[in-house]
């Protein structure tokens, strides 16, 4: 299997036409893409089926004010913190690929081990929330035809991971995406809208909801951690300065294009299904949207199959710096 063309001190132009020095090993092709395949990476990961629980996971133990404010204020916080990210990715001369490169070159080479340890504990975290996602919508199209609970979640969850495995191994880098991207987005469209049109007819046709913040104090308190834990979550992926390796020159403006792509146009889908969700279901709002509508079986199970398939595609980002160990 072909692998990711190897970078050693491979000489780069910045923005001022200067020679730029690349850090070593990586599994994805330097300066390679251009912004608008990064900015639909980025978009990938942003609509990922974790979309589809934004309104039980965010708005439910939030409410109308304190989730949509959370929403746009992550959003606005996290596109600053990406783009100041994106402007150091060019530091003393050189470009650098990873997060654990840049922090080293800063702070040392023991911040260097600790973003190191921290990044692989994020992601894996990441990987396993992805994994368990689409585990959960291959549940979610077998219960729609059988209830005799012989296919359990965890085994779901099982043939979610060798997919997801087989897909990593089966493409070889970030940059040979490139269609996979316009399927993914494709895929998302259809949950996506799938998701919002029957939440919609939903709304109209049920009672009044109930929108107040439900559980007890304590409950309460927790499930307010986890919707911030999500907030901050919902628009980061976690390997900024490795997406950004593959932007062709000028790799700071191209980034900041890719960027504004996300936080703008991207971030609307995202904001469509989670806001019409919780407003047709209210605090009874499932966290995977998909167990809460109501609409036909063949319609359900086209959306829980394409949120398996983008969660796969979704995860091959992240999931490339498992397949291949870097040094």
């Amino acid at each position: 299997m072909a692998r990711a063309t190897d970078v050693e001190k491979e000489n780069l132009q910045d923005d001022d036409g200067l020679g730029l020095e690349a850090d070593d090993d990586t599994a994805h092709q330097i300066s390679h893409d251009p912004w608008y395949q990064v900015g639909f990476v980025l978009t990938t990961g942003v609509n990922s089926a974790y979309v589809l629980g934004y309104s039980g996971s965010i708005m439910v133990p939030l409410g109308w004010v304190a989730g949509t404010t959370g929403l746009v204020l992550a959003a606005a916080i996290s596109l600053y913190a990406n783009a100041l990210l994106a402007r150091l990715h060019e530091v003393g001369g050189k470009r650098h690929i990873r997060y654990r490169d840049l922090a080293g070159h800063i702070y040392g080479r023991k911040i260097y081990a600790l973003t190191w340890a921290l990044q692989y504990v994020n992601l894996f975290m990441i990987n396993t929330g992805y994994i368990i996602l689409a585990g959960q919508a291959l549940k979610a199209v077998y219960v729609l035809y059988t209830d005799d609970h012989v296919l359990k979640l965890p085994y779901c969850i099982a043939i979610a991971g060798i997919v997801c495995a087989m897909f990593a191994f089966g493409i070889p880098h970030l940059s040979a995406l490139r269609i996979w991207l316009g399927v993914s987005t494709i895929l998302s469209l259809i949950y996506i809208i799938i998701a919002f049109v029957l939440s919609i007819r939903d709304g109209v046709n049920s009672p009044v909801r109930d929108y107040n913040i439900p559980g007890s104090h304590n409950s309460k308190i927790f499930n307010t951690i986890g919707a911030v834990a999500s907030l901050v979550f919902a628009y980061n992926t976690g390997m900024l300065p490795e997406i950004q390796a593959t932007v062709k020159p000028p790799v700071i403006k191209n980034m900041e294009k890719a960027l504004w792509f996300q936080f703008t146009i991207g971030v609307l889908p995202l904001y469509a299904v989670t806001f019409m969700g919780y407003w047709a279901y209210g605090s009874v709002t499932s966290t995977y949207l998909l167990n809460s509508v109501k609409g036909p079986v063949w319609v359900k199970t086209m959306a829980n199959i394409a949120a398996f398939l983008q969660t796969v595609i979704a995860l091959h980002p992240l999931s490339r710096r498992f397949v291949f160990r870097h040094n």
